[in-house]
């Protein structure tokens, strides 16, 4: 065989190679053992998947840009608002099942989707809460009632839980994304006089909630689901004012290679069959309207147009904008 055929047929196997960079532990899982083999299956493609957390993915994504490895990225909804203004996203093909979204799935413009809905609210130890005769949690306010003194426990604002307190903290004081300073106010004063500790990891913060040293927390609906099918004495509570949208997105990445596989395993991803198993297996609220499930799945994740319509979406352009000297203040002022 000649070179010029070897280096041919090298490049064609190439070309069959689809790279899609998302986060590892369960997600890696789910995605290797049975949503890329259903891709594969149908496409006669290879998918290799990266894992990686969001931010590590986005670095990677700016690291390459103009020679991307990567042709499909899965990471939260913040960084996918940057990668978006940053021209590392591709328009997204309007077929398929990217047709069947809900309208809140569809993030900036018309080059990102959302592939799964976490609600970030409260969750609660109900044995604490019995033993100390408190009424279950109902409002984001009550993270500033000072019967919970050291009995809070919430993420700092680098995890994205703590910003999002700290945002609605102000949305509910007279401010919100343009005015921060009615929240900064409210978490230096009374919110963190409340809390024990700004946990970063989850494998500590579970911990914690499941033995009561954290009465009461703020975190993602599918990590407190996890908790509780350890049959830990937990709950999680949309709070009254409105759950917050924490949503894992997807893109085609801007000038990668294999652009038309990507934008088929981003309808893949979305498509009503691998949305129910994202549901059932990593809790990731369905993005897709026709996705059916079964009652007990259903009961644990965002699922419905009641409860995706009450979801409050942040503005992360402003978020983006501001997010590093929000960060700077909270340490200095509110995490000391």
């Amino acid at each position: 065989m000649s070179c010029v055929a070897l280096a041919t047929c090298l490049s064609a196997q190439a070309a069959e190679t689809l790279y899609v960079g998302g986060a590892g532990g369960s997600n890696e899982q789910l995605f290797k053992e049975k949503i890329i083999p259903a891709f594969e299956a149908r496409t006669g493609a290879k998918v290799v998947y990266v894992p990686g957390n969001s931010t590590d993915i986005l670095a990677k994504l700016q690291a390459q840009k103009g020679r991307q490895e990567i042709s499909v990225a899965l990471i939260d909804d913040g960084p996918m608002y940057q990668a978006v203004g940053q021209g590392l996203c591709a328009k997204v093909e309007e077929a398929g099942a990217i047709k069947e979204l809900y309208p809140t799935a569809r993030m900036v413009g018309d080059k990102s989707v959302g592939i799964g809905f976490i609600a970030t609210g409260l969750a609660y130890n109900k044995e604490q809460f019995a033993k100390h005769g408190w009424k279950a949690p109902t409002s984001w306010q009550d993270l500033t009632d000072s019967k919970y003194k050291q009995k809070v426990v919430i993420p700092p604002i680098t995890n994205g839980y703590g910003l999002l307190t700290l945002m609605m903290m102000a949305r509910l004081n007279g401010g919100g994304e343009a005015n921060m300073e009615p929240g900064f106010d409210v978490m230096i004063k009374k919110v963190a006089p409340n809390v024990l500790v700004w946990e970063p990891s989850p494998g500590k913060m579970a911990q914690m909630l499941q033995t009561g040293e954290a009465a009461l927390v703020v975190w993602g609906n599918g990590r407190v689901q996890a908790v509780v099918d350890q049959g830990a004495p937990v709950e999680f509570v949309y709070p009254k004012e409105g759950a917050v949208a924490l949503m894992v997105a997807g893109c085609v990445v801007e000038g990668a290679p294999q652009a038309k596989l990507g934008q088929q395993f981003l309808q893949h991803v979305v498509s009503a069959e691998t949305q129910a198993l994202l549901a059932q297996v990593v809790g990731f609220g369905p993005v897709n309207k026709t996705t059916k499930l079964a009652p007990e799945v259903a009961k644990k994740v965002v699922f419905g147009p009641d409860k995706v319509n009450t979801l409050i979406a942040p503005n992360y352009d402003i978020i983006n904008a501001k997010r590093a000297e929000w960060t700077n203040r909270w340490n200095r002022a509110v995490e000391r």
